[in-house]
């Protein structure tokens, strides 16, 4: 039988607010979940909400309220943003919920083997809520790098899980791809990481210094440190360990994590995973981060880019569309005002809304919306499907713009609006305006097709006005021009 498909996304922290990386997890993950749909497979889709540790404590004490209302009010914002992007998810996981609570301390105990007590005295960044190296503080002038704040020197008694045991193990899933890190680049980054072994990690801390957390079993002076009760996610959400069912799904298909996670992912979790005898995911997909015309997003220079003001402005597709095709799937990429207005209304407005609105209007003037019997696209397909299995998404999505723009060189080189013209005049003519608008007809419901996983609407809407051999005439035009940060070339010259 036919496994069932599995893709999960980090689980951002409650205390902030939702940003574009948040956003382009979601998206990536459902695009994914929306093809396999799309091609007969079934998928379980988790999204979720990380809702312990320190930051979320001291919080809520300056709101004056329990952690746990703190959590509640706050992780609603990131299912606003879920929705928002119209995210087709089927679990959402909150490290609060009882099952999940529950399941972490079953696997501390499953983990009991490999769990020691020990004296750790190291750096620590309040930001990341982790340890580093010595030579990560070195490195960073003992400056966290993504958080802009000093390290702090911490002295504390606590439990360490002995990772270090699965180094050899994890190793040889990287490299045979047992564990696939995609890309390639990443992959060796991480493998340059753990060279001289994986580390044993810190997974607790004494309540004193860390009040807001999952107890250790069986040592009330103990809490759980966020990351083993984070990363327990991906498989508490699916039942593990008492409804069987989670069985179907494990292991992972895919995880879609940012670059700044991979250490956790591609170390600590997977030496979780050895310890409770489960497979490892099988794919990684690590994406980079999105820069703002070529600088840092950062709460300082005040730059990020708010997920809810491009979809208000233009619209869910557009910005489905912009960060799926011009942010590459596998790398960092970059975002202006300027480049993506210009995306959307030179490649969304005149390459394809143009293209939908001019063979919807000729088949209605020439033919009375009666459209030909419309071939099969008959574009390869082969690069697009190969793009999607490498998780190129960007480059599938070039593939599909391929197509969009010879429909319209092949509009323009025909010129329909010329044969229609000859209809009476020529006998042949009535029959070659039909076959070349049912031609134009099929090539846009292959684009149709091939725009499910990314702009469902828009796909929606060209099967919608297309699919039933009439022309059904749909309200408004499908991307209006837009020009709030770029000029307007049809504005009237000062």
């Amino acid at each position: 039988m036919e496994k069932k498909l599995y893709i999960t996304t980090a689980i951002p922290y409650v205390n902030g607010t939702p940003h574009i990386g948040h956003a382009l997890d979601y998206l990536l993950a459902d695009i994914w979940t929306r093809y396999q749909k799309q091609n007969g497979r079934e998928v379980r889709f988790q999204v979720g909400t990380d809702e312990h540790g320190n930051k979320i404590a001291a919080k809520a004490a300056e709101a004056g309220i329990e952690p746990k209302l703190y959590a509640d009010k706050m992780y609603v914002n990131f299912e606003v943003l879920m929705q928002k992007i119209n995210a087709s998810y089927t679990d959402f996981v909150r490290t609060t919920d009882e099952h999940h609570i529950g399941a972490v301390q079953y696997i501390w105990q499953k983990l009991q083997p490999y769990l020691y007590r020990g004296t750790y005295e190291g750096w620590y960044c309040i930001g990341c809520e982790a340890f580093v190296t010595d030579k990560e503080a070195t490195d960073n002038n003992g400056v966290c790098p993504d958080h802009n704040q000093p390290y702090q020197r911490l002295s504390e008694d606590n439990y360490y899980f002995k990772t270090s045991a699965f180094t050899d193990r994890i190793r040889e899933a990287i490299e045979t791809g047992t564990m696939q890190i995609v890309p390639e680049f990443r992959k060796k980054e991480f493998l340059e990481l753990i060279k001289d072994g994986l580390q044993d990690v810190s997974v607790s801390r004494p309540r004193k210094n860390l009040s807001w957390g999952i107890p250790v079993p069986g040592d009330p002076d103990q809490v759980m440190y966020v990351w083993l009760d984070a990363l327990a996610n991906y498989i508490t959400v699916l039942g593990y360990p008492d409804r069987a069912d989670w069985q179907e799904y494990w292991p992972a298909d895919v995880q879609v994590i940012g670059k700044d996670i991979l250490r956790f992912h591609a170390g600590i979790w997977p030496a979780m995973l050895l310890g409770l005898e489960l497979d490892l995911p099988k794919k990684l997909l690590v994406h980079g981060f999105i820069n703002v015309g070529g600088v840092k997003q950062s709460k300082t220079l005040g730059n990020g880019v708010n997920p809810t003001d491009v979809i208000d402005n233009y619209g869910l597709d557009a910005f489905r569309y912009f960060f799926a095709r011009h942010i590459p799937t596998l790398d960092d990429g970059d975002f202006t005002w300027e480049k993506f207005e210009t995306a959307y209304n030179t490649e969304l407005g005149n390459d394809l809304g143009n293209a939908i609105q001019r063979i919807a209007g000729m088949l209605t003037r020439y033919q009375a919306g009666v459209i030909g019997q419309a071939p099969q696209g008959e574009h390869d397909m082969g690069t697009y499907h190969e793009s999607m299995e490498k998780l190129e998404f960007n480059k599938a999505l070039d593939e599909v713009w391929l197509m969009v723009r010879s429909l319209n060189q092949y509009i323009e080189n025909v010129k329909p609006w010329e044969i229609a013209k000859l209809v009476g005049k020529d006998a042949e003519a009535e029959a070659h305006l039909s076959e070349v608008l049912a031609y134009a007809v099929g090539a846009l419901l292959q684009i149709g097709d091939l725009l499910v996983p990314f702009l469902p609407a828009t796909a929606a809407r060209i099967h919608q006005t297309f699919e039933s051999g009439v022309v059904v005439p749909s309200e408004g035009v499908l991307f209006p021009k837009i020009y709030l940060h770029t000029p307007d070339p049809h504005a009237p010259k000062a």
